[in-house]
């Protein structure tokens, strides 16, 4: 192992954040019950993590963060139809609260918290508005300027590699087309990419590698059980045989986080995500603030977890946020421990990678923003054990690395492909498998192709690219919204195949196609050509 930069350290934490959404944008309806996902995002995460950020900058905290945005987040924070329509979420937001404050005068539990939120959604339509001038992409490419975020992309549509490895190609047109997105999008090729649902069989390491990056992440037992076994577990980056780097997330960390029964979000203290004024009022007093009349989370919310029952008590956000910064002391502390420990045992500086989806802070753990700026101060201010590390600057520090053969593995239940790849999804990866022999050969036919022909097969393009996405089998495995997911897969793949036939007969329906390009127009400058096979990157 190399010599870390600073010597009085004992090891390593890697904070990384995932950020995704799936492509969900629906210009056919004035209203879309799926959008608010992005809009629920946005107005508890990512702006709330953007704020965090700057205002750590600013107070001149020396830290480090990892933060994968997909390409298709990405696509949804630059596309013009649906930030208008978050403007409008925001305001019914502001509008709303200010009814729960007359709704709650006197009330002495509900009343300040309706104030809070007020003045909350007024802060977040403000940075929206006026800070960030509603473009969200340039907010966070500012802080790549500051060294001290690192910034790495996912997979194009978030698509699960392991199974569009029967035609590597397809896997290919993935990670190509997310190197070549983050590029136009913040001047520079990613260093490392997030591989959706940590989702690996050995070969999407030399694919990664292809692309020009230079590192990626997995779970676990991706390294633990590598050929040959590594010297260090999961505490330490491997190479891979492409020379691609490889971190394993961290077992100890993720479960402080993350599980059910153990995790700080579970603490009885925190507010309760499901108990939402959206579901609890009157349906005449909430319907003209939700979408289409439709009974959903409006993200004001009153109570607090309690307990497993539905006898909820009121949220008292002052002992939340100091239950947040007990959780971050304790989380801060553990990492000293765990990586004393393992300095000791394993004789070299380990890198605990603590991986989580970003999604996580913000929207469903509502004090988590203020737990990870209290991790984030406390570590830096107040200890000396360990330092933060971005991916890019470990490796520049450390160049020699065990080279390994990472096995098949997942984060998803089990670890391996189970979660997308099931008996209640598995039905779509024939009609996959078909339209990508069908799109690489309507490719590799139609090389020098122009106008019409040329939008149709790139619009094909993007039809496959959308139907692969790992949302929509996932959704179908949970049971969440798993009708919603059978309608976006089947319609991308229909339109393929439509698309498909409409080439090869020679019978391109213009209007049809404006119609597509207008309603799926992600990725705007693609080039069909990434599914020609032996094609460079």
């Amino acid at each position: 192992m190399g010599i870390s930069a600073s010597s009085q350290t004992k090891g390593h934490l890697l904070i990384v954040l995932h950020a995704h959404l799936p492509y969900v944008r629906n210009p056919r309806h004035e209203y879309h019950l799926e959008e608010d996902w992005l809009y629920e995002a946005i107005t508890e995460t990512y702006i709330p993590l953007l704020n965090i950020f700057e205002n750590l900058l600013n107070d001149k905290v020396d830290f480090r963060i990892t933060l994968s945005l997909t390409p298709t987040l990405i696509e949804m924070f630059n596309d013009r139809l649906l930030m208008e329509r978050y403007q409008r979420y925001i305001n019914g937001l502001i509008g709303l609260s200010e009814k729960e404050i007359f709704r709650n005068r006197g009330d002495i539990r509900f009343e300040p918290l309706a104030r809070i939120y007020h003045k909350r959604f007024l802060k977040i339509r403000y940075l929206f508005d006026e800070i960030y001038r509603k473009d969200l992409t340039s907010a966070f490419r500012r802080l790549l300027g500051s060294g001290k975020i690192e910034i790495i992309t996912s997979a194009a549509t978030h698509a699960y590699l392991p199974a569009l490895m029967t035609e590597p190609v397809a896997a290919k047109a993935q990670i190509g087309l997310a190197a070549g997105h983050f590029k136009n999008t913040f001047g520079k090729v990613p260093n490392g990419i997030w591989l959706p649902e940590c989702g690996f069989i050995p070969g999407i390491d030399t694919l990664v590698k292809e692309a020009g990056l230079n590192f990626f992440f997995l779970e676990s037992h991706g390294l633990l059980n590598s050929i040959p076994k590594t010297r260090y577990s999961i505490y330490a980056p491997a190479r891979t045989p492409s020379d691609a780097v490889v971190f394993a997330r961290d077992v100890e960390s993720a479960k402080q986080v993350w599980s059910s029964l153990e995790g700080y979000p579970g603490d009885s203290d925190y507010r309760d995500f499901y108990r939402d004024i959206g579901f609890d009022l009157d349906l005449e007093y909430i319907k003209p603030y939700l979408p289409v009349g439709i009974r959903t989370f409006t993200g004001i919310k009153y109570y607090r977890i309690t307990d497993k029952t539905d006898n909820k008590k009121p949220y008292i956000i002052k002992k939340a946020v100091k239950k947040a910064e007990m959780h971050a002391y304790h989380f801060v502390k553990s990492r000293i421990n765990q990586i004393l420990e393992l300095n000791e045992k394993l004789k070299i500086k380990p890198v605990i990678t603590a991986a989580y989806d970003a999604e996580l802070f913000g929207h469903w753990w509502f004090e988590g923003p203020e737990w990870l700026d209290s991790v984030i101060r406390n570590a830096s201010e107040k200890q000396r054990i360990f330092r933060f590390v971005t991916p890019s600057e470990y490796i520049s520090e450390n160049h020699e690395m065990e080279t390994v053969i990472p096995s098949i593995s997942s984060w998803g239940n089990k670890g391996y492909s189970s979660t997308w790849i099931d008996s209640t999804n598995s039905w779509i990866y024939k009609h996959l498998n078909r339209a990508v022999k069908l799109m690489i050969e309507i490719a590799s036919i139609n090389t020098k192709a122009t106008g019409l022909l040329k939008r149709a097969l790139n619009q094909a393009a993007r039809e496959l690219l959308l139907a692969q996405a790992s949302d929509w089998p996932f959704m179908m495995k949970t049971g969440n919204t798993a009708e919603f997911a059978k309608i976006k897969f089947t319609e991308h793949i229909v339109n393929f195949f439509i698309l498909h036939h409409e080439i090869t007969s020679s019978r391109i329906n213009e209007r049809r196609l404006l119609m597509l390009e207008d309603y799926n127009g992600i990725f705007h400058d693609i080039d069909f050509s990434i599914y020609i096979k032996n094609r460079d990157i």
